[in-house]
């Protein structure tokens, strides 16, 4: 039997924040709440499903580098363009990390500076 990823931990400045964002983007709810501020999110099936639940961590130290891991996520319900348009008004900027323009994927970053991609494919 092998193992696999149940929890992504996320150091964050604002976790509320963070977490709201990242709800509205892959229709995760708050699972949990603790007394540090720590943030559980992740499916409405909770903890132990199929996707993996984010715990958005306080942190002190601002983000001053790019990560050497990053999210890819992939449009379930409308097409690349229009899932770019909403991540956007959800408070996701564009980042330059080199790429030439020609990828099939864009580079965004979330309210705390992390990147992560967002893939052509639409995924069900």
């Amino acid at each position: 039997m092998a193992c696999r990823i149940s929890e992504l931990i996320i150091p964050a400045r604002d976790p509320g924040r963070l977490a709201e964002f990242w709800c509205a983007a892959l229709d995760f709810i708050v699972l949990e709440t603790d007394d540090e501020g720590a943030v559980e999110i992740g499916p409405r099936e909770g903890f132990g499903g199929p996707q993996p639940t984010l715990v958005i961590v306080p942190a002190t130290e601002p983000k001053t580098a790019q990560l050497r891991i990053h999210f890819d996520v992939n449009a379930t319900d409308r097409d690349q363009a229009a899932e770019l348009e909403r991540l956007l008004s959800l408070g996701a900027q564009p980042a330059d990390i080199g790429q030439t323009g020609t990828e099939g994927w864009h580079v965004l970053t979330d309210p705390e500076g992390n990147e992560f991609c967002l893939l052509r494919q639409r995924l069900s």
